[in-house]
């Protein structure tokens, strides 16, 4: 359902507040590049410091600018939390907006057992209906989503994806021996050819909001049986994530869209810019992937 390459879409703030004008050529950007999904409030997009109301802000406008310019483009909205009950009240009131599903992170600083993450997501699941993307990143949250737990919430009939970003081959390896319930997503851009070979169905991404039209191609290549041209996609698009990645997503991705001329470099305490010497750095990977003549 949520295959091939999704953005995780950066919030764009001016002067504080939500950048209304540079989101939805953001979201432009994307859906006239081959973009498959729009991903709203996901760690790229500082979810942790958006109000519920500014959430529900980010859903309409995405939808509209969805509904205008793609037939085929699906919507998610981070909503997990790292309260049971408080993840389930967000996401009824993100399914209210008609998304087509969302993406739940594992719970962070409680450091919950497996069997705590298994009913957490199993109770969300009860009391929504709308389709679940589970979201591993232990780098960010300090807790790991085992493959045991995942093939066991693969059995939810609404769990129907995971976002894997614990950087494992051998994990994802791991799962789908044992299920083919779930749809596997990378959410390491590096990894995401090396998933797909492994049977992942393609990425959701923070690098393809500054180069959206390689990670779709590299996508749409492997899926298509283009092996040699998803690996030339892959190279290509190599020095761009890892420039991405220099400091704590999403500043490098910031500061590459403000190079572009898309957004302010404006972030939400406690993130900030990234520091000078990182400029040069993600300006040379933009100059040569050709991003910093890209007009949306």
């Amino acid at each position: 359902m949520f295959e091939g390459s999704t953005t995780a879409m950066i919030t764009p703030f001016r002067y504080g507040e939500l950048d209304e004008t540079a989101f939805r050529k953001l979201v432009r950007y994307q859906l006239n590049n081959g973009t498959n999904g729009i991903l709203v409030a996901g760690c790229t997009g500082e979810a942790a410091s958006l109000t519920l109301d500014e959430l529900k802000r980010l859903v309409i406008w995405a939808d509209e600018e969805i509904r205008h310019h793609s037939h085929h483009a699906f919507l998610l909205a981070g909503t997990g939390t790292n309260n049971t009950r408080d993840t389930i009240e967000k996401t009824k009131a993100i399914q209210a907006l008609g998304v087509d599903g969302v993406l739940l992170i594992t719970p962070y600083y409680n450091k919950p057992s497996q069997e705590g993450l298994f009913q957490h997501y199993r109770e969300v699941a009860r009391k929504t209906d709308i389709p679940i993307v589970l979201y591993n990143v232990p780098g960010r949250t300090g807790v790991n989503l085992q493959p045991d737990t995942i093939a066991r919430l693969s059995e939810v009939d609404n769990i129907v994806a995971v976002k894997e970003a614990g950087g494992s081959l051998d994990a994802v390896s791991r799962l789908l021996s044992k299920t083919s319930q779930v749809t596997v997503l990378s959410g390491d851009d590096t990894l995401t050819l090396p998933m797909m070979a492994l049977g992942g169905k393609g990425v959701i991404s923070t690098t393809s909001n500054v180069d959206p039209g390689r990670m779709a191609k590299m996508c749409q290549f492997w899926n298509a049986g283009k092996i040699d041209e998803a690996r030339q996609m892959h190279m290509e698009l190599f020095p761009v994530c890892k420039a991405m990645f220099v400091e704590t997503n999403p500043m490098p991705a910031k500061a590459a869209l403000s190079l572009m001329g898309m957004v302010e470099n404006e972030l939400r305490l406690p993130l900030t810019p990234v520091k000078e010497e990182s400029i040069p750095i993600i300006e040379r990977a933009l100059r040569e992937a050709g991003l910093l003549e890209v007009q949306s």
